[in-house]
Formats: structure tokens, sequence, C-alpha cells
């Protein structure tokens, strides 16, 4: 061969062996992208934090004001990852079931961001550490699935009730449920004591028996309000000494700033902590709950004594002025003293049904159906602006809700005494009708205290269909573990499907452009001024229906336009699955829509909806398009009720309006 055939040879050999610089510079399987994609939603993450061309077996950022929602399907990718730290920070959203894909995760601490929804862990076994204290968890599921886990923190959530499967984690040391409001047995709900070298559950509603062992090996820290009264210590055992409740889980939230519209800035607002106004309404169920004989016996001993002495519960909160905890507060008992001719007098007040005017009942029936107004008939307190509320049955089967009325509402001040004009305010109220309005069924007026009667809803609120109940499971009854709801396709809706939570958006703007409108011939108009989850109730087929309006005319601080935002935030809410929405949770939101991201924060359980259709994933985000309309910050940007209703029309032109019309 000649030799410069061999030099040609020799050459292509040498060229062979050296990697070029194109080849060098690609990472097949680059987990520095992966990161990078999983986290580019999200605010003040620096990917240069991540080494390039390794496998990531640790990603720690904790503390580094990361803000926004990771994509954590993306992070089941690492296939080293073994821990991930992310605590400290701000991270918005759930964590979806593929996340726990990664094959290698050993250790996982999300504490103190602001996650949210129900936990659904899939099965994980090589786990050890699992930490998501003081987040916005309403539930954890599938724990049966980390047969490994050593630690396992769930303090300072949501979370109502203990979850299923715990107390088969048999190899569990250290457990922390604290600060939950968390029902359940101890210790028959939780792992064998016996394992554990770390324990508390305090703060919590735990029923069952302490013995002297537990507080001597946990210490009594552990079980400081630990339970209610089914929460028996046994007698060699001292119930640990009460402390001050603990601060609310980070981060920190101004009171009032929620959903508050910008534009409204800087005006005037009523003073938020108000004295409850329905003390003489608590006097007077008290008197008419019990038998009429001891009814009649104390007002012969009150004409002797002159005065009839009952007894209601204040929070301590409430008199310092301070705005109640999560964790609510130390209750007291004082004693109110009510003239007797008072007590007398108020018990036999008119109750005015307007669809039954041949219906004869008095505050004393009222006061009967509630069982004198007592603990077992109230509601839950979701927030909103009127005062206490208890579910009552009247004659013929009516099922009504009784609510106080407190401070000024339906053109009625809060100190007004003039039963007239009241009673005028609340029968223009009763006019308006549609079907995504809560009617007003009537009222009663004794004196200065009011009553109003609305329809009583089976289903709830919409709040506690989002963030509350676990996904599937829509039978409010079941959550509190009463009966098999499982026995018609009907009792199986959730608002887990996306028609549904359409049909919900649709409903909430057809009510509200309603109000805005006002009932036919009265050029009266409703500004509702508080629209938020708690107040959109869910009939029996899960269509909506809007309470606790009845701001006639409107106002400095209640406005159409202002509806059309507390509208724009609801949407965010319905299609994110978020709570606790503010300022700086709106403009993230709204930031990421106009990116076109919109898809990346719809709420999974929604997302993964497979019968949603082919133009599924269009429509939720022209829906999130319409919360970002709505939230424009100059309120001459934002659209009217009566155009939203046309644009969540054209979204899903299938959707009908109930009863088969439109009634916006």
């Amino acid at each position: 061969m000649p030799l410069h055939s061999l030099l040609v040879l020799l050459l292509l050999l040498l060229s062979a062996s050296i990697p070029s610089d194109s080849a060098s510079s690609s990472c097949p399987g680059d987990d520095a992208a992966i990161v990078a994609a999983a986290f580019r939603h999200v605010r003040n993450f620096q990917p240069q934090s991540v080494p390039a061309c390794s496998p990531v077996q640790e990603l720690r950022l904790p503390s580094r004001n990361l803000t926004g929602a990771v994509a954590w399907a993306s992070l089941a990718n690492l296939s080293a990852l073994a821990a991930l730290d992310l605590s400290g920070n701000a991270l918005r959203g759930a964590i979806p079931g593929a996340f726990w894909r990664a094959p290698s995760l050993l250790s996982l601490d999300v504490s103190g961001n602001q996650l949210g929804g129900s936990l659904r862990v899939e099965p994980s076994p090589r786990l050890r550490s699992l930490n998501v204290s003081g987040n916005r968890f309403t539930g954890v599921a599938g724990l049966d699935g980390l047969a490994g886990l050593d630690a396992l923190d769930l303090s300072a959530n949501r979370i109502r009730a203990v979850p299923l499967g715990l107390r088969r984690l048999t190899r569990l040391s250290r457990l922390d449920l604290s600060r939950n409001a968390m029902q359940g047995r101890f210790p028959g709900d939780l792992p064998p004591l016996s394992g554990i070298r770390f324990l508390n559950v305090s703060y919590n509603n735990m029923s069952g028996a302490v013995n002297a062992s537990a507080v001597k090996k946990f210490g009594a820290s552990a079980f400081v309000h630990a339970g209610n009264a089914s929460l028996v210590f046994s007698k060699d055992s001292a119930a640990p000494a009460p402390r001050r409740a603990p601060p609310p889980s980070p981060p920190p939230h101004r009171a009032g700033s929620t959903k508050k519209d910008p534009a409204t800035k800087g005006k005037s607002t009523e003073t938020e902590a108000k004295g409850k106004k329905h003390l003489g309404v608590v006097a007077v169920a008290v008197m008419c709950g019990v038998a009429s004989v001891i009814v009649l016996l104390c007002l012969v001993g009150s004409v002797a004594c002159g005065v009839v002495r009952c007894r209601r519960r204040k929070n301590k909160d409430n008199e310092t002025g301070e705005k109640k905890s999560q964790w609510g507060g130390e209750k007291e008992e004082e004693e109110v003293v009510v003239p007797a001719a008072a007590v007398k007098g108020a018990s036999a007040a008119p109750v005015v049904l307007f669809e039954r005017p041949l219906m004869e009942l008095t505050l004393a029936d009222l006061a009967a159906a509630t069982s004198g107004f007592g603990r077992e008939s109230q509601l839950a307190e979701r927030g909103g602006r009127s005062g206490a509320a208890y579910r009552a049955v009247l004659p013929g089967d009516l099922h009504v809700v009784v609510r106080v009325v407190e401070g000024g509402m339906a053109g009625v001040e809060e100190e007004d005494d003039d039963p007239a004009a009241a009673a005028a305010a609340f029968r223009e109220l009763a006019r308006f009708r549609h079907p995504n309005i809560l009617p007003l069924l009537g009222y009663c007026i004794a004196g200065r205290e009011k009553l109003l009667l609305y329809e009583y809803m089976e289903k709830g609120d919409l709040h506690r269909w989002l963030h509350e109940l676990p996904a599937g499971q829509p039978d409010m009854d079941d959550a509190a573990g009463s009966g098999d709801i499982w026995e018609t396709a009907e009792d199986k809706r959730s608002i887990s499907d996306w028609p549904t939570r359409h049909r919900i958006a649709l409903g909430v703007a057809r009510g509200l452009a309603f109000l805005h409108q006002g009932w036919a011939g009265s050029g009266r108009a409703v500004v509702h001024g508080h629209l938020v989850p708690t107040n959109v109730l869910l009939g029996d087929d899960l269509e909506p229906r809007i309470s606790d309006f009845g701001r006639l005319g409107g106002g400095e601080d209640a406005t159409a336009e202002g509806d059309v935002y507390g509208f724009g935030v609801l949407v965010l809410e319905l299609m994110t699955g978020q709570a606790r929405w503010d300022e700086a949770s709106v403009s993230w939101a709204r930031g990421i829509v106009r990116d076109g991201k919109a898809l990346d924060i719809v709420d999974p359980r929604v997302h993964g909806d497979a019968a949603a259709g082919p133009d599924a994933e269009r429509e939720m985000v022209e829906c999130l398009r319409v919360g970002y309309l709505c939230t424009a910050q100059a309120p001459d940007k934002r659209p009217t009720m009566q155009q939203v209703v046309g644009v969540l029309k054209d979204i899903r032109p299938a959707a009908r309006a109930p009863h088969g019309g439109d009634h916006a």
C-alpha cells in the first residue's frame, strides 16, 4: 500500500477515536433539562443550580422564594432522584399521582408551602420520609402503599379525618398529626405505638383513651388540646395543661386580603369585627325551646325576679377584637339578662312565609324546630356576611335554613328598628327568583332581631366540594361516615368532570347577571359584594345557586364591577382547584394565562377527565381566559356579567340552561 494511503487511513482512525465537540455537548437523558421543564412556571428558580450532564440524585431548594406551580409529573422522570426538598417556599397547586412514579425517591419535604387539595399517594415502597406540614391539604389517601415509611409529618394542614391506611404503617417511628382539627380514635386509628418514638397529636378532635404510658413516652405536649370530651385520660395519667393555640400555618395571610378587588383599595370599609347581634334571639330560643310547662314556670319565676337569665357562649378572641384562628379559641360562658316581658312578647312574633301565607307560625315554632336554636341544629359557619344559621323542618316537611341577620342588608340598616321597613325590604328581595339564585322563603322580625328563611340545600356549598370532600365522593353525609351512597348512578356524580365545572361556572354567571339586571319592571338591581365558593350552594343536580345576596342599589364598596372581579376569582378557583386566593395569587394566575400556559394550572382532577371530549383542553383554556378578563385591574376593562354568560355559552355550545331554557 502506498505511503500516502497509509497516512490517510491513520488520520481516519485518529479522528474516529477523538469525540467531537458536538457529541460532547449533547447529553442524552439530561436530568437538568427535565428539572428545567418541571420548574418552567416557577418564579425565582435558577436553572444553573442543577448540574448538567449528570444524574440528579438530590434536589434541595429550600427557602428559595419559589412561587408558582411545579410540573410534578416531569420530576418522576428523574430515575436517580432520591431526595427532594422544596420546603419553605410558596409553591401552589396539587401533587398528582404521576409524581410518585419516581423510582428511586426516598425522601420528600414540601413543608411550608401553599399546596392543597387531597394528597393522593401512589404506591412507593422505597419512600422513607414524607413531610407535607404547613400546607393546605384537606385529605390524604394511599398511605397503605408506603410500606417502608419511617417518618410522616402531616401537621398544620386542613385534614379533618385520620387518613385511611395510616394504622398499617407498622415501620413508622415518627408521626406528627398536630394542628389539623383531625377526627379519629386514639390509638385505634394510628400505627402501633410500640414502634413509634416520636408522636404529636395536639390540637385535634380525637376520641378514645390515653393511658399513662403514652403520656410518659411521648410527653404531655403531644396531647395538648388533642381531643374533645370523648378523649379520656386514664386516672393515673394527668391530662396535659392547656397551652396557647399555635400560630396559623405559613404563609400568613393578611386579614381581609382574600379576593380583594384592587380597584377598591383606599376606600372606606365597614368594620369587620362586630359583636354578635343575635343575643336576644338566642335568649328567646332557649326559653321557647323547652316544654310548655317549663316555659310557664320560668315566666312565672321571672315575674317574681324581674328578669330571665340565659347563658351564651362567647369567644375570647372576639372580646379582644382579634380574628379567630383556624384552630378556634378558648370558650367561656357569660350570663345575659333579658326582661321577661321581652321574652314573652318576642315568642309570639309571626313568621311570614311568602308561598304559604296560610301557615301560621311564630318565633316559638322556629325555636322548637331548631331545638331551641341549639348547637345540634346549627350549621357550620362558612365565612358569610350574615350571622348564625340553623337547620329546621317546618310543618309540611318543609326543610329550611333559619339565618340570623347581622349588619345592614337588603336596604335595612343594622340598628333599624322599623319592622315595616325591614318587611318591605325582605319582600322585595323575595321577588328575585331564578334557577341559580337561592330563594328567600320568608322572615321573622322580633324587635330589632331579624331572621330570614331560605331553602335548605342538601348538597352543601362549592367550597366543600372543591377542597374538603375527596374526589369522586359527592355526598357530604358519606364523608361523615353515614351510609353507603354508591347505590345509584346519580349518586356517583361529582364536580371532578369538566362538563360539570363548566355548568357551575355558567350557572353562577347566569345568577349574577340576573341580580345585576334586577327583576322585571323593578328598576332595582342587586350587587352581591361577596361572591365566594362558600356562598355558592349546589342542588341535587349540582346546579349552583347564589346565596347571601341582598345589597340593593350597590354602594361604594359593592359594585357590579367588583362582582365581576369576584366571579373571575371564583372561576380561577374552580378551574385550578386551589383555595385562598388573594391579589398576589390572582396576578400569578393571570401571568400564566397571558403566557399561553393556562393548561398547566388546570386542576389535575379535571385535566385527566377522559370523558370530557376532544375539545376539552381548548374549552378549559378558554374558561381560564374568562377568569383572566374578569380580573382586569381596571374596572372599565372588565366585561359585564351578561357578556360573560354569552362567552361561557359559546365555549360549550352543548351546555343548556337549567330546565331547558336560558334564564340569564
